[in-house]
């Protein structure tokens, strides 16, 4: 699904709001209001406030799949290919997890009808680049063969939340003083112990 540049900007308000505020706690009004728009518009181009935050996660979800298929195309190795799709990961699921968790919030309390269709057929794409890019790997011998690709992202996604989940925890161990010095421990070591994980998965011992 393609977004034009007016759709995008509405998007955008929308998954702040939703994020500071809550889904319950956000009006559409309150979001046509910040994106300088009538509410009729939002309507128009959405139709509900539910099918608003699934356009929201189907603009993330795709922006992921163009992500992929650009980096398919990059002259570089299939383990740098991994390890960009790793941060990749990293980065869409940190800066989008309480909009992941208010999705998961609406479809496992069921007071409202969230199609989740149309974001397992995008996800099925992405999970298809990423085989094609495994597959690459194995073609060169740099992989091996009885690899589950399907396995792969919750190992990333699972880590990472998990990591969240038990925040003052980690903020213990680690001495990170500051939100500034988690957010760096993500983007830094964890990413870094992720990749490495998945690269022993993948490569063949020596």
């Amino acid at each position: 699904m393609e977004f034009n540049d007016k759709q995008i900007e509405i998007l955008h308000v929308a998954e702040q709001l939703f994020a500071e505020e809550g889904f319950d706690g956000t009006s559409v009004r309150e979001i046509a209001k910040i994106a300088n728009i009538n509410v009729a518009m939002i309507s128009y181009y959405f139709g509900s406030k539910e099918k608003l935050l699934e356009a929201i996660v189907m603009h993330r979800i795709g922006s992921m799949g163009l992500k992929l298929e650009n980096l398919i195309q990059e002259n570089i190795t299939p383990i740098d290919k991994i390890n960009k799709i790793i941060e990749y990961y990293i980065h869409q699921v940190n800066c989008n997890r309480h909009i992941h968790q208010i999705l998961h919030n609406e479809i496992s309390n069921k007071k409202r009808k969230i199609n989740t269709d149309a974001f397992t057929e995008l996800k099925k794409n992405n999970f298809k680049l990423v085989e094609s890019i495994v597959k690459q790997g194995q073609e060169l011998g740099h992989f091996q063969h009885n690899i589950n690709v399907a396995l792969l992202s919750p190992i990333i996604i699972g880590s990472l939340i998990y990591f969240h989940m038990n925040k003052n925890l980690y903020e213990d161990l680690f001495g990170l003083k500051t939100e500034e010095d988690f957010e760096n421990y993500i983007k830094t070591e964890l990413t870094q112990h992720i990749q490495k994980t998945i690269k022993a998965l993948l490569v063949y011992e020596n």
